[in-house]
């Protein structure tokens, strides 16, 4: 009875595993399968896991290079101040611009702007310029996609492509305030840097690009169908970031 159990819990966990694209590791399954009404500890996932030789993608970090020096004579206020969480959408967004390698353009780069309520990503765009303009698409995208409070939040580190006088002048217009990390300190952006890790983990180190156009349409179904729409986040008790805002829509009814 024991081993019939194992095995239908071992194809439940593949299934979940499969579903993930191979990308879920043992608390995001066992949580799935409390919602299936499967009963089973994480402990005991983890182990079965192991014995069917499956496991979560394991990430390597990488960066390239840096942006280029902040102006020193710049008042770079944290506004943040490590608070990512945020009680409703439009409140604090963060941005970082993330590199990506093609075998015809050589690096690439994706700019994207989350909003910390639902841990979504309202905002994106990809080029193969690391410029200022790659940031203020992704922005104008971002407020296209969703409402502000008056009193929201960008936060970001001190490359120069945050650091201009374009978008500070645009963020100005929109009535943002610009919050910005420590010169090299990551953890001012941890959400950010989370999702960057998420992004390599589950995607960019486990593929091959050709050119700008097929990364695009990878990184368009990445974010917008498995990040934003179907992977579970527990941070935000185990939702997907549109459940998260669309049980918030729900509640204002």
């Amino acid at each position: 009875m024991y081993k019939e159990a194992n095995k239908i819990l071992d194809e439940e966990i593949k299934e979940i595993y499969k579903n993930s694209k191979n990308r879920y590791g043992a608390p995001k399954i066992t949580f799935l399968l409390k919602k299936k009404g499967i009963k089973a500890c994480q402990n005991r996932v983890s182990k079965r896991m192991k014995l069917l030789g499956i496991r979560s993608i394991i990430n390597r970090k990488f960066r390239p290079h840096n942006s280029k020096s902040p102006n020193i004579n710049k008042d770079y206020p944290n506004l943040l101040n490590q608070e990512f969480t945020a009680d409703k959408p439009g409140l604090k967004c963060v941005s970082d611009i993330t590199y990506i390698y093609t075998k015809e353009q050589g690096w690439t780069y994706l700019a994207v702007i989350i909003d910390l309520f639902d841990l979504k990503v309202i905002g994106w765009t990809y080029g193969k310029k690391i410029d200022t303009y790659l940031v203020i698409t992704a922005l104008s995208r971002a407020v296209i996609n969703r409402d502000r409070e008056n009193d929201c939040i960008l936060h970001s580190d001190r490359g120069s492509q945050y650091t201009s006088i374009r978008l500070e002048e645009m963020l100005e217009i929109l009535n943002i305030k610009h919050s910005y990390s420590k010169k090299g300190y990551p953890y001012d952006n941890a959400s950010m840097e989370s999702f960057n890790a998420i992004l390599k983990k589950e995607e960019v180190n486990l593929s091959s690009y050709d050119n700008l156009e097929n990364t695009k349409l990878i990184l368009f179904n990445f974010i917008e169908s498995w990040y934003n729409n179907t992977r579970i986040h527990s941070k935000i008790d185990y939702m997907t970031p549109n459940e998260k805002y669309n049980n918030y829509l729900l509640s204002l009814a």
